[in-house]
């Protein structure tokens, strides 16, 4: 069965009665997941625009869909930086695209990573929306060993329905996300 279907068929009715809630409505639900990674070197433009590249060529391997190149609004010479430089690639998926990598991020990703005990419940910034930093993009199947330059952390945030963090970690536990147990 597929995430969606899960979600619809069951999480969402299981939400209603366990958060007691009145309305349908009001059943928190996974809106969109945004995913980024920021490039800091090298400070040449030309080859950061390489790596830029190379960047977006696994980020549509992983998220499925083309990704958006974040450039810098204003010009710091400390950091060599010109106003227009590129300075990362981040993506925002909904609908199908971000149902499917939830699903590939519960099933297939995080149980790559080595030592894995489980990802954090302290992530939430209390608008019902969590952080969840992914060290290596190359625990994702997707990405082709060869091509990458240097492991990169990407990060991922999950945007819900709900402002309430408590009824957000119920969601997302209800989707299989794997928390850490506490001791």
């Amino acid at each position: 069965m597929q995430l969606r279907d899960y979600y619809n068929n069951k999480v969402a009715l299981q939400l209603k009665e366990e958060l007691k809630l009145d309305n349908v409505f009001e059943v928190p639900k996974l809106e969109k997941i945004i995913l980024n990674i920021g490039v800091s070197d090298p400070t040449d433009p030309r080859q950061r625009k390489q790596v830029i590249a190379n960047i977006v060529e696994q980020f549509e391997a992983i998220a499925g869909q083309k990704p958006m190149i974040t450039v810098a609004k204003k010009s710091i010479a400390g950091f060599k930086l010109r106003e227009g430089d590129p300075l990362g690639v981040k993506v925002t998926l909904r609908g199908k695209q971000m149902w499917g990598f939830i699903e590939k991020l519960i099933a297939v990703a995080l149980p790559r990573v080595k030592d894995f005990r489980g990802v954090s419940k302290t992530a939430f910034d209390g608008q019902g929306n969590y952080s969840l930093g992914i060290e290596e993009q190359i625990i994702f199947p997707e990405v082709n060993y060869d091509k990458i330059e240097r492991v990169r952390s990407l990060q991922a945030v999950f945007v819900t329905s709900t402002k309430n963090d408590e009824h957000a970690l119920k969601l997302l536990e209800s989707l299989g996300m794997p928390f850490e147990k506490e001791e």
